[in-house]
């Protein structure tokens, strides 16, 4: 079998400049001529607000795997199993039309209606107060995304660990352009999808320096795509179970894992603890207390058992925050050392 296959790159090539790592933008890989785009017609049994819908999927205003065009369409490219694709989704009256290119096309497509909410009950929700009862009363689009998929919120989530999100935002957009590939299809501006596994695990420690993340958030991401396959599997559970399944990562806690089941599972009681400012958040909205820590934010949210990410989406939705006490937390570039 020698010589049958050309040498896969590792990292100890990689490092000793020997190798290259399969970075799709670096390598100048062309975007492909844009296919005859795949197309399904879905009614949601419902109002539906894209934006709200979706933007969780969005990471920063710059995010090159998420657009958002004046025309109302929002276009996601992403990784599927099937391969890489780029859906275009759009709203005419009470119809959703979605536009998929690409070798991932029939499976986005196969999964548009979750995608926007089809599996959520939003009526399963009985809001207990008032600014909730408004909150939910003044979105009446808001569905639960559900993606089917587990590293393309998962790394991101692993960047956002303990930074500001102008700094995670800042590393997803750098690597993601690095390493990944063309959007296929007409996708607007600059588009990719996000580096397959194997090209994670690839990257060289000093282009982890220069987006700006640290070892221990690196190590973290690389632990998980050696193990892509099984992190995918996860997506098939339930979210309870797919927690505990990423959380056998080390580096991955409870906050990380909540934050990808949101997505992946459209899990409606998957409620962010760890987080610095949400404990602050729904104690002021909900009781006047900013100062509420983990424990008094999941007694306040007690009476929502079930639906507790649900609520406290719409406490976020209610602009009800406190005000100001100290400036913000300062941006590091470690970049720069």
């Amino acid at each position: 079998m020698a010589g049958r296959f050309a040498p896969r790159p590792t990292r100890a090539t990689v490092r000793g400049g020997d190798g290259s790592v399969p970075a799709g933008a670096a390598a100048g890989i062309p975007r492909q001529a844009a296919a005859p785009a795949r197309v399904r017609r879905w009614v949601p049994d419902g109002p539906l607000d894209l934006g709200l819908t979706l933007g969780p999927l969005r990471r920063g205003p710059a995010d090159p795997t998420f657009r958002a065009t004046p025309d109302g369409s929002v276009w996601r490219a992403c990784r599927t199993p099937a391969g890489p694709g780029t859906l275009r989704v759009r709203v005419y009256g009470g119809e959703v039309l979605g536009e998929a290119w690409g070798p991932g096309a029939a499976w986005l497509l196969d999964g548009l209606p979750s995608l926007l909410g089809a599996a959520d009950d939003p009526d399963a929700f009985v809001p207990r107060h008032r600014v909730l009862a408004l909150a939910r009363h003044r979105r009446p689009g808001l569905r639960l995304t559900r993606t089917g998929l587990v590293l393309e919120s998962l790394i991101p989530s692993v960047l956002e660990q303990k930074v500001t999100t102008v700094e995670a935002y800042a590393a997803w957009r750098t690597i993601v352009r690095r390493f990944g590939e063309p959007a296929p299809g007409p996708a607007p501006g600059r588009m990719y999808v996000m580096p397959e596994p194997r090209t994670w695990a690839l990257v060289p420690s000093w282009e982890w320096h220069r987006a700006g993340v640290d070892d221990k958030r690196a190590s973290t991401i690389l632990r998980a795509v050696r193990v892509a396959a099984r992190m995918e599997e996860a997506a098939r559970m339930e979210p309870a179970a797919a927690q505990a399944r990423l959380e056998v990562v080390p580096g991955i806690g409870p906050w990380t894992s909540a934050e990808v089941v949101q997505r992946s599972h459209g899990a409606p009681d998957a409620v962010t603890v760890g987080d610095l400012h949400l404990p602050g958040i729904v104690g002021w909205a909900l009781a006047g207390n900013r100062n509420a820590d983990d424990a008094e934010m999941l007694r306040l949210l007690e009476p929502y058992a079930g639906q507790r990410h649900r609520a406290a989406r719409l406490v976020l939705l209610s602009g009800r925050v406190p005000p100001r006490r100290a400036p913000r937390m300062p941006v590091g570039d470690i970049g720069r050392l």
